[in-house]
């Protein structure tokens, strides 16, 4: 626990967590690794009574941190297992990448705003997560010089799936992935093998669009 994470926080993470298990998040890991994630050492400390509330918030930039019940979500689809080589698609402010991390995967995140990336690249090594890798970049064209990944995680909205993306995927792996404009059917991947690919939906959700190139 740093000493800008009380007793107080623990109380109110220990709270978010029920309720998030109670909207049907049944995985215990992820649970418990957001029960260890410090959410409001992701937000400014004049929003800081809105960390624990089950709700996105904004982080400047046009761009959110996202719902712990979204976050939960993603990470249950992706059936995270310690060792994982996780690839994210838009770090934003470092919290979902914290929670891959507090479950064992070494992540590998992208982000496309510029300042942002700054700011979760000095905030993550500060709180502890220093091997979490922030690259700035064009999410769209993923990580090809680290892949092939575990699994892929995409926490912006977009109408097709990148096929850079479906290619960096381990025959076997998982890609998690908001799919539409407007709002979004959360939609799992696998990569059965070099040519076949079997998908799910698992319902309706909101984010940010998924923009290309690189915002300065």
């Amino acid at each position: 626990m740093t000493s800008n994470d009380s007793f107080r926080h623990k109380g109110l993470r220990n709270r978010l967590v029920e309720e998030i298990r109670k909207k049907g998040i049944i995985d215990h890991k992820v649970l418990e690794a957001i029960g260890r994630v410090p959410r409001h050492l992701f937000m400014d400390s004049s929003f800081i009574q809105m960390a624990y509330k089950d709700q996105a918030f904004p982080i400047g930039q046009g761009q959110t941190i996202s719902q712990p019940y979204t976050v939960a979500v993603q990470t249950s689809l992706l059936e995270i297992q310690p060792g994982d080589q996780v690839l994210e698609i838009g770090t934003g402010s470092g919290y979902q990448a914290a929670v891959l991390y507090e479950m064992g995967a070494f992540v590998f995140s992208v982000e496309r705003q510029k300042r942002l990336f700054q700011k979760t690249a000095k905030l993550l090594p500060e709180i502890g997560y220093r091997e979490v890798r922030l690259f700035l970049g064009d999410g769209n064209d993923g990580l090809p010089a680290f892949a092939p990944f575990d699994k892929i995680i995409v926490t912006a909205g977009i109408s097709d799936i990148p096929s850079n993306l479906l290619l960096q995927l381990k025959p076997g792996g998982l890609m998690v992935i908001p799919l539409g404009e407007r709002s979004q059917t959360m939609t799992r991947i696998k990569r059965l093998n070099e040519d076949d690919f079997e998908q799910e939906t698992f319902g309706e959700f909101a984010f940010v669009p998924m923009l290309k190139g690189i915002a300065k």
